[in-house]
């Protein structure tokens, strides 16, 4: 079953992956939360484990960055391991002064410029969207944990270094609150394959103020999102 970017085995990838960007995250949530965490696959260094948590099955894997790399990794899991749901735990830059570093946000929908879905399935919307019973369970969540959860669209960007602010202006027209970089391509991806994904973000930055994380707090410090995210799972 293995695919040439994942060398789990049969039986080796849960049923709801959890899917941070980067591989430390995916390592640090397996190695924090994770009871008999196992690394499942190293595939170019993209790291997979698969423990429990309150005695069922999860699976923690990195996506990589951007569409093109969520969007091979996410359809493998979907498609060739037949995963049902897949919630990506990522970071994001707030569009929005309501939003300050470390508030976790649940995306309704993702707006992208990218021509992702249009080449991918015909789709010619700006906006895909998450599977609203994750979305549901996901609040659930955040309420039990007494977590505060910020929800609005956000924008999966194709561009991270960009020469011009004119996007800022079409960005704030469709009331984007955040910005990052997969999630419309995630969404795609669920829907073409009648599978379940949503998104939650921690903010690291923000287009608004001077606040920033640094790289090692990206990494371990978004506790309260992975906390979410792990409850939502086993739901």
């Amino acid at each position: 079953m293995s695919t040439p970017h994942n060398e789990a085995k049969p039986g080796e990838i849960a049923k709801t992956v959890l899917m941070p960007g980067d591989p430390l995250r995916a390592k640090f949530i397996a190695e924090t939360f994770l009871h008999d965490a196992k690394l499942v696959n190293n595939v170019r260094g993209v790291q997979g484990y698969t423990g429990t948590w309150e005695g069922k099955p999860v699976t923690v894997m990195a996506s990589g960055m951007g569409m093109p790399s969520i969007g091979i990794y996410s359809y493998e899991l979907f498609k060739e391991y037949d995963v049902d749901n897949i919630i990506r735990i990522g970071s994001a830059g707030a569009y929005v002064k309501d939003l300050h570093i470390f508030d976790v946000v649940l995306a309704t929908g993702a707006y992208s410029e990218s021509t992702f879905a249009r080449e991918q399935c015909g789709y010619e919307g700006d906006i895909t969207y998450p599977s609203e019973e994750l979305n549901r369970k996901l609040e659930e969540s955040a309420d039990e944990l007494n977590i505060p959860l910020h929800k609005g669209l956000i924008h999966s960007s194709d561009v991270f270094y960009r020469q011009s602010s004119d996007y800022l202006k079409t960005v704030h027209e469709k009331g984007c609150v955040a910005v990052e970089m997969e999630s419309f391509a995630l969404f795609s991806n669920a829907k073409v394959l009648h599978k379940n994904a949503a998104c939650i973000l921690t903010i690291s930055d923000s287009f608004v103020s001077d606040e920033i994380t640094t790289p090692e707090q990206r990494q371990t410090s978004f506790t309260n999102m992975m906390k979410i995210a792990l409850n939502a799972a086993v739901k």
